[in-house]
C-alpha cells in the first residue's frame, strides 16, 4: 500500500466523509450513498482486488478500443505530452480541464480528445517552411544540406487486452473517496492507476481511469459425495458366529422415549444487536480492505429483510445497475444490502426489525452481500448478529 503519511490522510478523510454520510441520509443523497455503499460490486460479491494499468507505448499512450488515454513523465507540462503525441496543446488542455502550462504528476493519466496515430509527434510544416525562407540566401544562390536520417516511427503498444476500463470524469463536489465508494474500488489501486498525489487530490473535469477488477465472487458448492463400495468390497467381511454354538439369552430392555429435538424457528426478537438479513449460509467473511461485509447465500427469491428497524437512507445501484439499499438505525450504524432484486420499499420508508426489503436474486447470484458501518467505516457484521 502507501506511506504511513497517506494512511492518516485516509483516516482523517474518512471521519470527515462519515459526517457527511449521515447528514446526507436525511436530505438529498449524499456522494458517498451515490453508488456501491460499502466498497463492493454486487455482481462480483464484493470483489476489491485490481489489475495493474497496463503499460504505455514509448509516447505514453496507452490504447483501449474507444479511447486513448497519455501517462505524463516526470517534469512534464501539458505542452510537452501535446508534442510527444502530436496533439494541440490547447485542445489538449482544454479537454482536460487544465492550461497547457500546467505541470503534470509523474503517471498522471492524460485523456485524449481523439485518436493520436502511431507517429511519435506531428511535423510541423509551417515551422520548417517558416525557417527555410528565413534561411534563404539573397544574392540567388542555391544551397544544399544534408538531412538527417528519418527516424523510425516509435511503435505503439497493441489494444490493451482485458476489459476497457471506465473513463470518468470528476464532477463538482467528487473526491477520490467517493469516487472509489462509486466503482467499488480501494482509493489506494484508483490513485496508483492515476498517479494521484499522497492527499488522493482530483479536479473538477479530470478524467479518472477506474481500475479493473480480477477476483470473482464465489460460489457454492456441493461438498463431493464419498466412495460408496458394495457389501464384502473395500474391508474384510466378518466372520459369522458359529451355527453350533447357541447364541447367549438376551435381556430385552424397553427403548427409552426419544427426546425431543425440535428446534424453534429464529424470530426476529433476538437478543443479537442486528438480525439476519436472510437465513442462509455465510459464503464469505468479512475481511478488512478486502470484503467490507459477509456474503450470505441461500434459495433465489428468499425475502431479504431488515437487519433491525430505521429509515431507508438510500437506494442505488452499481455500475452493473444491480440495486443497493441503505438504511440508517440508531447510534449512527448503517446497514447495506446489495445483490439484490425486487425491491420493495423507497428512499425516506420508515422499515421494522425483519421486514421485507427485497428478495435474492436468481441463479448463481443468489446471496446477499451484507455490510454494517459504523458511519463511513466498514466493520465486521458478525458481532451484531450473535
Amino acid at each position: 500500500m502507501r506511506a504511513v503519511s497517506k494512511s492518516a490522510t485516509l483516516r482523517c478523510a474518512s471521519g470527515m466523509v462519515a459526517m457527511v454520510v449521515l447528514a446526507g441520509c436525511e436530505g438529498p443523497l449524499d456522494y458517498d450513498l451515490r453508488g456501491q455503499v460499502g466498497g463492493f460490486s454486487t455482481a462480483d460479491a464484493a470483489q476489491s482486488a485490481t489489475t495493474r494499468r497496463p503499460a504505455p507505448d514509448a509516447r505514453g499512450v496507452i490504447t483501449y478500443p474507444t479511447y486513448q488515454v497519455a501517462i505524463a513523465r516526470r517534469g512534464d507540462k501539458v505542452s510537452d505530452v501535446a508534442a510527444r503525441v502530436g496533439l494541440p496543446e490547447g485542445e489538449l488542455a482544454v479537454f482536460n480541464g487544465l492550461k497547457p502550462t500546467d505541470t503534470l504528476r509523474d503517471g498522471e493519466v492524460i485523456a485524449l480528445p481523439r485518436a493520436v496515430s502511431a507517429s511519435s509527434g506531428n511535423v510541423d510544416i509551417a515551422t520548417i517552411a517558416g525557417t527555410a525562407i528565413d534561411e534563404a540566401p539573397t544574392d540567388g544562390s542555391v544551397r544544399t544540406s544534408t538531412l538527417a536520417p528519418a527516424q523510425p516511427l516509435a511503435a505503439p503498444a497493441p489494444v490493451a487486452s482485458g476489459p476497457e476500463p471506465i473513463r470518468h470524469q470528476v464532477k463538482r463536489g467528487e473526491t477520490a473517496f467517493t469516487i472509489s465508494r462509486l466503482y467499488d474500488v480501494p482509493v489506494d489501486a484508483l490513485a496508483d492507476w492515476n498517479g494521484l498525489d499522497s492527499d488522493f487530490t482530483v479536479r473538477e473535469g479530470q478524467y479518472l481511469l477506474i481500475p479493473v477488477k480480477t477476483l470473482t465472487p464465489p460460489r457454492q458448492t456441493e461438498e463431493p459425495a464419498t466412495n460408496v463400495t458394495q457389501p464384502g468390497e473395500g474391508s474384510p467381511t466378518p466372520t459369522p458366529p458359529s451355527a453350533t454354538q447357541p447364541l447367549p439369552d438376551e435381556e430385552v430392555v424397553a427403548a427409552p422415549s426419544a427426546p425431543d429435538v425440535t428446534a424453534e424457528a429464529p424470530t426476529s426478537q433476538s437478543n443479537s444487536a442486528l438480525g439476519l438479513p436472510v437465513t442462509g449460509s455465510i459464503i464469505r467473511t468479512y475481511e478488512k480492505g478486502k470484503n467490507e461485509g459477509i456474503d450470505i447465500a441461500a434459495a433465489p427469491g428468499t425475502a431479504v429483510k431488515a437487519a433491525d428497524s430505521g429509515t431507508v437512507a438510500a437506494i442505488t445501484a452499481d455500475a452493473d445497475q444491480v440495486p443497493i439499499i441503505v438504511i440508517k438505525h440508531n447510534n449512527d450504524l448503517l446497514t447495506v444490502y446489495a445483490n439484490v432484486d425486487g425491491i420493495t420499499v423507497k428512499k425516506g420508508d420508515r422499515v421494522r426489525r425483519g421486514e421485507k426489503i427485497a428478495a435474492l436474486r436468481d441463479g448463481d447470484n443468489a446471496y446477499v452481500h451484507f455490510e454494517v458501518r459504523k458511519g463511513f467505516e466498514a466493520v465486521d457484521p458478525e458481532p451484531f448478529l450473535k
